[in-house]
């Protein structure tokens, strides 16, 4: 099961389909709402609420009272958009930061969290930047992560790249040069789930950045369209294109999904050399070819580089971690305040979220991860966050709900040769 899935971008719905779901939303049974407490609404999880609920503990230990309600993931936006202006509101949300959270700042729904965090200057820097940032919109933090982070790496088959004498690539001409291997030898150089849109997003959200930087989507997230014009979109998506009629994804990409049996099983077999995915990636070999992890076949490296590119190498995309935000018009603001200020970096919370499989927001968890799951793994996801100076939303969260479907509709023709990189900018320009 992708974890990937908790994320997904929900379409707008109408208010009569609004109303509909809501009747959908379920409870954490523990975490009932009760008169008087902090009310806290988070995205239902088996494992992690059970961690939600032990902070919640902790809080009311040390005087405060909290309480918990949890949702599934396709009700839990509907529900939060109709509540959030009501007397019906949670003081603390749960939520994806970036343009996710943007919607509701601009409609001043959201508490501003900058002061509390420079008054608590400990607190600030217990997190690690790139991650905190997740949350930040302009100058101002409107949110504390609260579970882990999840960037998006280059997995590839330790046993196919050994056996064709390759090297995992670091730089860009030295993947070019692993797909002319591979696809010399009749082995597909990258899986890719092409059925779904989201997981060639990754490539167009990596391929800008090490281009551009990070500004030039930080633009059209905060100016609107207009700012796909930018010369390096072209620039990115031409370079994409090249990749793609390069064969670096074979010929029936089209047709593969993400689900059982999909990319990462081709990846596992060894039809494929290299998957550009997730880190729950690891997870879901772990489930479905666990010979294929055990054995030690399964690698992973950060994306390339692209020599003369503007973007840090160290740059990361994908989920940076999920966020506690404040209401602004919560009556109990300074509890909510209290709670992400105290609960979230201590200890007890840090281990607890690693002890699931987590790799947590936290800076000086080196040692703790050791006693991960799976350590290896956990700790250069860790390093690799801990070491990026910009940490990208996956654009499909942080742009408006519209503009994200729209986008990946496009992409998916792109990806087929239908439209050329300018046509591609010129449709999502004029949203």
């Amino acid at each position: 099961m992708s974890r990937r899935s908790w994320v997904r971008p929900l379409i707008a719905m109408g208010l009569v389909a609004v109303t509909a779901v809501v009747s959908a939303c379920g409870t954490s049974g523990p975490g009932e709402t009760t008169s008087g407490a902090l009310k806290i609404w988070a995205l239902e999880d088996p494992v992690l609420n059970k961690i939600e609920n032990k902070s919640i503990d902790s809080f009311k230990a040390g005087g405060g009272n909290a309480s918990l309600e949890t949702f599934g993931n396709d009700p839990y936006k509907q529900r939060l958009r109709v509540a959030i202006g009501s007397p019906q509101a949670p003081d603390l949300f749960f939520n994806w930061g970036g343009g996710n959270l943007k919607e509701y700042v601009d409609a001043g729904k959201v508490a501003d969290l900058t002061s509390v965090l420079e008054e608590n200057k400990a607190v600030k820097d217990a997190f690690i930047p790139s991650v905190l940032n997740g949350a930040k919109l302009g100058d101002k933090y409107y949110g504390v992560p609260m579970r882990g982070m999840q960037p998006v790496l280059l997995f590839f088959n330790k046993k196919v790249f050994s056996e064709a004498g390759a090297k995992p690539p670091t730089t860009w001409d030295e993947l070019l040069t692993a797909v002319d291997t591979f696809k010399a030898k009749g082995i597909t150089p990258i899986a890719l789930a092409g059925t779904q849109a989201w997981t060639e997003l990754m490539w167009a959200e990596y391929v800008l950045d090490r281009v551009a930087g990070p500004e030039v989507f930080k633009n059209i997230r905060d100016k609107g369209p207009e700012g796909w014009k930018d010369p390096a979109v072209v620039e990115s998506m031409t370079k994409l294109k090249d990749l793609i009629d390069r064969g670096a994804f074979g010929s029936s990409f089209a047709s593969v999904g993400y689900d059982a049996g999909g990319a990462s099983t081709i990846l596992a077999q060894g039809k494929a050399a290299m998957h550009l995915m997730g880190s729950w990636e690891y997870t879901n070999q772990l489930d479905q070819s666990p010979d294929f992890v055990k054995n030690g076949d399964l690698g992973w490296v950060a994306f390339p580089s692209v020599p003369g590119g503007k973007g840090d190498a160290g740059n990361l995309v994908g989920n940076v971690s999920n966020f506690y935000s404040a209401t602004q018009d919560s009556k109990s603001l300074d509890a909510a305040k209290k709670f992400v200020t105290t609960e979230l970096h201590k200890d007890s919370y840090v281990e607890a979220l690693i002890e699931a499989g987590d790799v947590p927001p936290v800076v000086g968890a080196e040692e703790k991860l050791k006693k991960s799951p799976n350590p290896e793994y956990a700790s250069f996801i860790y390093d690799l966050v801990l070491d990026s100076k910009n940490f990208q939303l996956s654009w499909d969260q942080d742009l408006p709900a519209d503009d994200a479907t729209f986008m990946l509709t496009q992409l998916q023709e792109f990806f087929l040769g239908k439209v050329s990189p300018q046509q591609f900018v010129d449709a999502v320009a004029a949203r």
